[in-house]
Parts: structure tokens; C-alpha cells; sequence
């Protein structure tokens, strides 16, 4: 069996500035580009903690609280949450600041599923996670109820 890895090693921060290409015309960034951020903050955890490549299964409901301005920063970080045998829970957090104002705004967070991959594009086991604080252990359990729903979930459109 592999040697657990913490959740400090996979933990990233990305800072993004919201360009006019970036925004609706209202002057905002398009959710689609925050929904781009998310997946590439999360796939670079998932990556750093299996190192290798990453392939995104599923992303959980993404709802917008607040909306980044042009000229703002789009600040992400994100965390592996919980591993199981192939696939991993990714947490991100999306928030924006003002850059002339430091203020800060919680834009929206999402929990992503990512499949390692091998060589040969199949998914491949990855290291155990090892959940050091209380709140690594506590977003850990929450991340394996949320997986159970998502099979539940799957197994039903199947069925459809």
C-alpha cells in the first residue's frame, strides 16, 4: 500500500484578473470562465496529489453568490478532500477581491471528482489521503456521504 499523503500537499492558490475578454456586458466575468478556473484549480490539486494526470468525472452544484468584476482577482484554492481508489474529491473556493480595496467576496464553491490516469489512459490507484486537522477529518467524512449520493445519483440515470 502507498504511503498516505497530506492534504497540505495538494493544497493550491491561483490568483486570476478578470480581463474585458473575460466578461459578460455587464461587466462581469462569465460564469463559464469561473466554472474553467474551477476545474483547472481543482485538476491541479488532484494532479499534485497523484501525480500524474487527471481527468474530470463530475462537478457537484455550482451556485454564484457574487459576481467578479472586470479588473478584480479571481482568487481559487483548492484541496483533495478525500480519495478512493481511482478518483478523488477536489474542494474550491472561488472569491474575489478588489484590488484597490483588498475587500474580499465569496464567489462560489464546488466539490469536483477527478480519475487518475496511467500511462495508458486508464485509471490508476492513487495514495491514500492523510487528513491531519480536525477540519481535514471533518471535510473528509463529508466528502465520502457526498460520494454516496453521487452513486446513488449515477445509478439512477442509469436506470432511466
Amino acid at each position: 500500500m502507498a504511503t498516505p499523503k497530506p492534504v497540505s500537499q495538494s493544497r493550491i492558490e491561483h490568483t486570476h484578473l478578470v480581463m474585458p475578454g473575460e466578461a459578460n456586458n455587464l461587466g462581469t466575468a462569465f460564469g463559464g470562465m469561473i466554472m474553467q478556473w474551477t476545474d483547472v484549480a481543482g485538476a491541479m490539486a488532484a494532479m499534485r496529489h497523484a501525480r500524474g494526470p487527471v481527468v474530470t468525472v463530475s462537478i457537484d452544484q455550482l451556485t454564484f453568490l457574487a459576481p467578479i468584476r472586470i479588473g478584480y482577482m479571481a482568487l481559487l484554492s483548492a484541496q483533495v478532500n478525500a480519495v478512493f481508489q481511482t478518483s478523488m474529491e477536489v474542494g474550491v473556493e472561488v472569491s474575489s477581491e478588489d484590488p484597490m480595496t483588498g475587500e474580499r467576496r465569496k464567489c462560489c464553491d464546488a466539490f469536483l471528482t477527478f480519475v487518475a490516469l496511467g500511462p495508458d489512459r486508464r485509471p490508476v490507484a492513487v495514495p491514500p489521503l492523510l487528513a491531519e486537522t480536525e477540519e481535514e477529518k471533518r471535510r473528509e467524512r463529508d466528502a465520502r456521504v457526498r460520494r454516496e449520493a453521487r452513486l446513488q445519483l449515477r445509478a439512477a440515470l442509469r436506470g432511466a
